[in-house]
């Protein structure tokens, strides 16, 4: 009992004023009514207790939502399991995603603020007084900008900040370059005044509770490829809802930071608009507005592989480490997903395309099956004898596509040699100048 008692003093917090109490009444059960947070289960469970402390002025510690909510003991350890933190998070999504859509015109909502574990009352933003300049040009969804830095710290991306610096420095890219972007590869891209979307290819991961709701592994399943896949499977799984955990995560193939670094200087040479998203927040509007490059694994391409390979001499194969060419007959299968660390050569396959969208507007795929194929692909495009030699293949047409045998050690492709390579005409997927090599 003492120990209890302990827990639930308070921390030195203030009582809301009445008007913020009806507020917050007010807006629970608009929360309720909405029913974003299900019928039951721990969500709800967990808006419930933080309502009912934060309507007495409580701010309840990490330990105590732990006992109370999770059904913890006294002991749990708070510094080895971040369910609780798991789940603060998630309900403070939800949350947002609410007064984003059915909760936009409420004039004030619910909150959780950052590194609390509390409810508070905010008048919504989008209801105060207007500023009396223009808003500045949009800028990514925060959302997006959270998936793509928890990306970054999984797949160790910090390398990416080395960009900064080749972005930056547009005197030496102009230099380094001009041979390079004035090939056809690049010309359909940057010689005019559209935007330039670089989608790379992304994987939707999620949590697994245990039966004492701690979290005991991510998991990636093929078949659950973004937020919305998981809450279809779970509203056909019902019994798996306090089970599998939206943990608002992705992950990204080491070597998009490679390839990135190799291509954003030519991207960035013009001047032109260039925005990175997730190859899973592609959107139809991006991809008539703008040009697109897509960067990462063939497995990664969402909603531009139909587009890809509609006019392709190759489809995937019964993995996405196999390609099949529908034209020489030929199965091409990587061997980067079983090889061993160390000093063991492997192949690996790059491969590149180049056609017209839907608008008008390119597409460029630099991809592969794996790490160093998608290394390789990069570097044919950024290298002028890699370039010049590719460009010789396709006939100088801005419309190509071409497949790289890649040999790799570790995650360090070692060589590249051209197998075949095609100039496309896009308007018709029977006209095609094949010009291969083997």
């Amino acid at each position: 009992m003492l120990r209890m008692e302990r827990l639930l003093k308070t921390d030195g917090a203030t009582m809301p004023s009445m008007s913020e109490l009806d507020a917050m009444q007010a807006q629970a059960e608009k929360i309720r009514t909405s029913q974003v947070l299900g019928r039951s289960g721990v969500l709800l469970r967990l808006f419930e207790f933080l309502l009912q402390q934060s309507l007495a002025g409580r701010r309840p510690k990490e330990l105590e939502i732990a006992i109370e909510v999770f059904g913890k003991s006294a002991d749990f350890e708070v510094a080895q399991d971040a369910i609780v933190r798991v789940y603060i998070h998630k309900l403070r999504r939800k949350l947002e995603e609410h007064y984003a859509a059915a909760g936009a015109a409420e004039p004030a909502r619910l909150v959780i603020p950052k590194g609390e574990y509390r409810l508070a009352v905010e008048p919504t933003p989008r209801l105060l007084e207007p500023a009396a300049a223009p808003a500045p040009a949009a800028k990514p969804a925060r959302s997006r900008m959270r998936w793509i830095s928890a990306a970054l710290m999984i797949s160790l991306l910090a390398n990416t900040i080395l960009l900064a610096a080749y972005v930056t420095d547009s005197r030496r890219a102009a230099n380094e370059y001009r041979g390079v972007r004035d090939q056809p590869a690049w010309t359909s891209l940057l010689d005019d005044d559209r935007p330039i979307y670089v989608a790379v290819g992304d994987y939707f991961i999620f949590g697994e509770a245990g039966e004492s709701m701690n979290l005991r592994r991510l998991i990636r399943e093929f078949d659950i490829n973004s937020r919305a896949d998981l809450q279809q499977y779970l509203y056909e799984h019902p019994e798996l809802a306090d089970r599998y955990v939206d943990l608002d995560l992705a992950y990204l193939p080491i070597a998009t930071a490679f390839a990135l670094r190799d291509l954003m200087p030519i991207l960035a040479s013009r001047g032109k608009p260039v925005e990175v998203v997730l190859a899973s927040d592609l959107s139809a509007q991006m991809l008539k507005s703008g040009h697109i490059v897509y960067v990462g694994y063939l497995s990664g391409m969402g909603m531009l592989q139909d587009l890809v390979f509609a006019k392709s001499r190759f489809k995937i194969g019964q993995t996405y480490d196999e390609l099949v060419d529908k034209v020489g007959k030929r199965n091409y299968i990587s061997q980067g997903g079983a090889a061993a660390s160390g000093e063991v050569l492997y192949r690996d396959y790059g491969y590149l395309s180049s056609f017209t969208g839907p608008n008008g507007n390119q597409i460029l795929i630099v991809a592969g099956t794996r790490d160093v194929a998608v290394m390789h692909s990069a570097e044919v495009l950024t290298k002028a004898a890699k370039l010049h030699e590719l460009t010789q293949a396709t006939a100088s047409a801005p419309g190509f596509e071409a497949l790289y045998e890649v040999s790799g050690i570790d995650r360090t492709n070692v060589s590249g040699r051209l197998l075949t390579a095609a100039a496309l005409d896009t308007t018709s997927p029977q006209t095609r100048q094949d010009s291969n090599r083997r």
